[in-house]
């Protein structure tokens, strides 16, 4: 290979002078011999300006082949990031599988952060219908001595009932904290695992592969940070924030179930092109 570039090299235009007879008819008379041409010294030379005219004209003889060394690297620098074997473990199929295993996991856990979110909407939302029934409900009876009348419930009063005790069962399952901690874990992990599947590839190929699971997964992390983004208005009662909180999340979870299929083709890859482990 640094044959081939200095080769190459020497077939450069830009470095041969103008005079191009002339250059090669003193490289041809020029005596081949290791020794460097040094002037011979003579009584008004001193050793300080022997030693600097050696130097410079060792430095002017080892200017080429330092300069054709060095030129793959100008030519050709992804050279350096050529993956093959330099990463070691980090190229193998165990490193490769561990994005679509947590990528899985995260799938079902952001089904589960869904309904968590879903209960504690319920909690709000059954308040409001209790209070809207409360307001259809109709005074109890009492008898000319103000004593109530017995009579059995009215079907309204029932619902109210009904819808009180399964609010107070909701109100238990801690829903509202529950949530926002399994947000919370979906967006850390979720986001470090997109790179590092982004990563990941780079270390198999040298490249990354511009296509659906990519665009999908950069989608995916997006809405992540957007639907965490909204949080600040929900605490403070915002149901503009609130709505648009649950919108971007059904679009996530779309995006997630139709990058599955891409996903595993790029398993099936990993099995054909790489070793354990």
């Amino acid at each position: 290979m640094s044959m081939a570039a200095t080769l190459s090299f020497l077939k450069l235009p830009v470095l041969l002078p103008h005079k191009t007879n002339y250059c090669i008819s003193k490289l041809q008379v020029q005596p081949s011999s290791s020794k460097p041409n040094i002037p011979k010294q003579d009584s008004t030379t001193s050793p300080q300006k022997l030693v600097i005219t050696t130097t410079l004209h060792s430095l002017k003889s080892a200017s080429l082949p330092l300069t054709a060394l060095a030129l793959p690297f100008f030519l050709d620098p992804k050279d350096a990031f050529a993956v093959g074997g330099e990463f070691g473990i980090l190229e193998g199929r165990t490193f490769a599988l561990i994005h679509p295993i947590v990528m899985g996991g995260l799938f079902v856990y952001t089904l589960w952060a869904g309904y968590l979110g879903w209960q504690w909407r319920r909690v709000r939302t059954i308040q409001n219908e209790i209070s809207e029934l409360k307001k259809q409900e109709k005074p109890t009876p009492v008898t000319p001595d103000g004593t109530p009348v017995e009579a059995p419930p009215s079907p309204v009063a029932l619902q109210i009932k009904q819808l009180s005790e399964e609010r107070k069962e909701l109100v238990k399952g801690n829903y509202r904290d529950r949530h926002f901690n399994a947000g919370s874990i979906l967006l850390a992990f979720g986001v470090f695992e997109a790179i590092g599947g982004g990563v990941n590839t780079w270390f198999r190929t040298g490249k990354l592969f511009p296509g659906p699971h990519l665009f999908a997964g950069a989608g995916i992390t997006v809405l992540w940070a957007a639907a965490a983004a909204l949080v600040p208005a929900m605490q403070k009662g915002n149901e503009t924030a609130r709505s648009l909180h649950i919108a971007i999340n059904a679009i996530n979870v779309l995006l997630f179930i139709w990058q599955i299929p891409t996903g595993l083709d790029i398993v099936w890859k990993v099995f054909e092109f790489t070793k354990w482990p």
